[in-house]
């Protein structure tokens, strides 16, 4: 069976806030700002945008097939929004993968979707519901009670937003490094600054730290045994070791054996 972790990372769609809010004449500082405030006037305080209102500027997975283990994130820094999610749902169509995810379902998948049909990104194999494949039928990525797609904060909360955790603390939790130089919250500010390949480097230790607590969720699940889930472990040691990648080698250091 083969399994992608992702996770993405977003900015204010811009473009969309020009047309919504008619910031013509404004600096993309600017634009995101005046959305930030009309958010803040609809919510009473928060000023995190709707999902539509997010634009994707990395998607970091793990794929492990039966084969390897492989970390990486989508395209390349410059990459345009568009060719990002058509290699996500490229990999679907080339993987047919388990989907695992920290708060994809209340997060990730539906900007994803929302940036889809901005693009026009087609995707069969992922929004097939058996009309394609009648396999599908009862068991595909939209189904909340389906399972190629795990959503492990969802599954382990018993879907009640109350008892719903930080991935950053259960991965600190596990012994496992959690967030590593900066947080969703800074991503935008980064942005601005021209920092997108560290916005990319996090991105891959943030899906790196899901990957390992969907480890032990297999563990616990028994789907691993303690063996299986030990060599699992170490098996991705030696492919961060093998990397030699500054982050990577930040996140080893920060891994409690």
């Amino acid at each position: 069976m083969n399994v992608l972790v992702f996770d993405i990372e977003t900015v204010p769609d811009v473009a969309g806030g020009h047309r919504l809010y008619a910031l013509d004449g404004l600096t993309d500082k600017q634009a995101a700002e005046a959305m930030f405030n009309a958010r803040r006037q609809e919510t009473g305080g928060s000023d995190f945008l709707r999902h539509h209102l997010q634009r994707i500027v990395a998607i970091s997975a793990v794929l492990r097939t039966r084969d390897q283990v492989k970390v990486w994130s989508l395209g390349e820094p410059d990459s345009p929004e568009k060719e990002l999610i058509e290699r996500f749902f490229d990999g679907i169509d080339k993987y047919t993968p388990t989907l695992v995810s920290w708060n994809g379902g209340g997060f990730d998948l539906p900007v994803l979707h929302y940036r889809a049909l901005v693009h026009g990104v087609a995707a069969p194999r992922y929004w097939d519901t058996g009309e394609e494949d009648s396999s599908f039928k009862w068991n595909n990525y939209l189904s909340r009670y389906h399972s190629r797609h795990t959503d492990l904060m969802d599954l382990l909360s018993l879907y009640q937003p109350r008892t719903a955790a930080p991935l950053d603390e259960i991965a600190t939790l596990l012994g496992f490094p959690g967030k590593l130089g900066m947080d969703g919250a800074q991503v935008w500010q980064r942005y601005l600054q021209g920092e997108i390949t560290a916005i990319r480097d996090y991105c891959e230790t943030d899906v790196l730290n899901t990957y390992l607590v969907y480890l032990r969720f297999e563990l616990i699940r028994g789907h691993l045994s303690q063996d299986e889930y030990t060599r699992e472990c170490q098996h991705l040691r030696d492919v961060l070791t093998k990397e030699n990648k500054p982050h990577l080698n930040e996140f080893l250091a920060a891994w409690k054996p």
